[in-house]
């Protein structure tokens, strides 16, 4: 192989890091729980951008009821942020000769 060839091939892939980076910022994602009753919108990059709770979760009595779908809401928004940004990843490296199983960026 050619070093030079390689060097272009890795300030090309440098880039293209780059740019899924960027765009990983404005990719937004939801998650619910409780039928839709809690919602959270974040970016595939995990920044919480906003919660939406049904009003009529809103009782005294039931805190813990609210904080648990609260983070089911959350994790189901950062499960599906970690599938976009995974989704983006393989076709950035679509065609590259990395061993199985090996996540980008490192």
């Amino acid at each position: 192989m050619d070093i030079m060839g390689l060097m272009k091939q890795a300030q090309a892939m440098q880039q293209k890091m780059a740019d899924l980076q960027s765009e990983l910022d404005g990719v937004q994602v939801t998650g619910a729980s409780g039928g839709g009753s809690v919602s959270v919108t974040m970016t595939a990059k995990g920044d919480v951008k906003g919660l939406t709770l049904d009003p009529a979760l809103l009782v005294p009595d039931e805190k813990e009821i609210l904080e648990d779908l609260i983070v089911a809401a959350l994790n189901d928004a950062k499960a599906k942020a970690e599938r976009a940004a995974q989704e983006r990843m393989q076709d950035l490296t679509k065609g590259l000769p990395l061993p199985p199983g090996m996540k980008l960026p490192f």
